[in-house]
């Protein structure tokens, strides 16, 4: 009859046949700051040049053509942003006793005073809407006679003129705005910004 031959075991009372072999673990690899961003349909390869970088950054203002043409637009919104502000104070006050304007009085006897109320605040807010747009867009105008209309106040790169166009008060790109991190043209500014200082 031959002989069992039991099997070593281990500190943790399991059998002890294949040596163990140590977990595989990947190198942790830490974005920087500093390092580039991937370029869409640029393979990752060495740090861009100057010349590169300037072209990928674009220029650092517009030009006075097209700040003149920014200046119109934000003339014409400003001009209804105005005649919108006037509606609204024309529905929440009568312009000649400087008092609310009461419907019919037999209306006013059947609505609910809370309505009234929920009206009046509702129109409050968008006036105070309107008015928080109107300076927004004398900054703007501002920041044009100042030659630093459409940099962006994150990267210091030029906002795209799509955006400035829909939303002629902006003050940085969309993707800044919706996420919180500038764009890829951004990171790369702000690192050359970092390695310069």
């Amino acid at each position: 009859m031959a002989k069992k031959t039991s099997k070593p075991v281990g500190r943790s009372g399991k059998s002890a046949g294949r040596p163990a072999t140590a977990k595989k673990t990947r190198p942790a690899t830490k974005k920087t700051p500093l390092q580039q961003p991937a370029r869409p349909g640029v393979k990752k390869g060495p740090p861009l040049t100057r010349a590169e970088e300037t072209k990928l950054l674009g220029p650092k203002a517009y030009s006075d053509t097209d700040l003149r043409r920014f200046k119109q637009l934000i003339l014409e919104k400003r001009k209804e942003a105005l005649e919108e502000l006037d509606t609204l104070k024309e529905s929440m006050m009568d312009v000649t006793t400087g008092e609310y304007i009461s419907e019919s009085s037999n209306y006013s006897l059947h609505m609910e005073q809370g309505t009234d109320a929920m009206e009046r605040e509702k129109t409050f807010l968008f006036v105070q809407r309107e008015s928080n747009y109107l300076n927004q867009l004398d900054d703007a105008l501002a920041r044009i006679d100042t030659k630093s209309y459409g940099q962006c106040k994150v990267c210091g790169l030029l906002v795209p003129r799509e955006r400035l166009e829909a939303v002629p008060t902006a003050t940085t790109c969309a993707e800044y705005k919706n996420t919180n991190v500038p764009c890829e043209r951004g990171r790369i500014a702000l690192a050359r910004k970092q390695q310069t200082k």
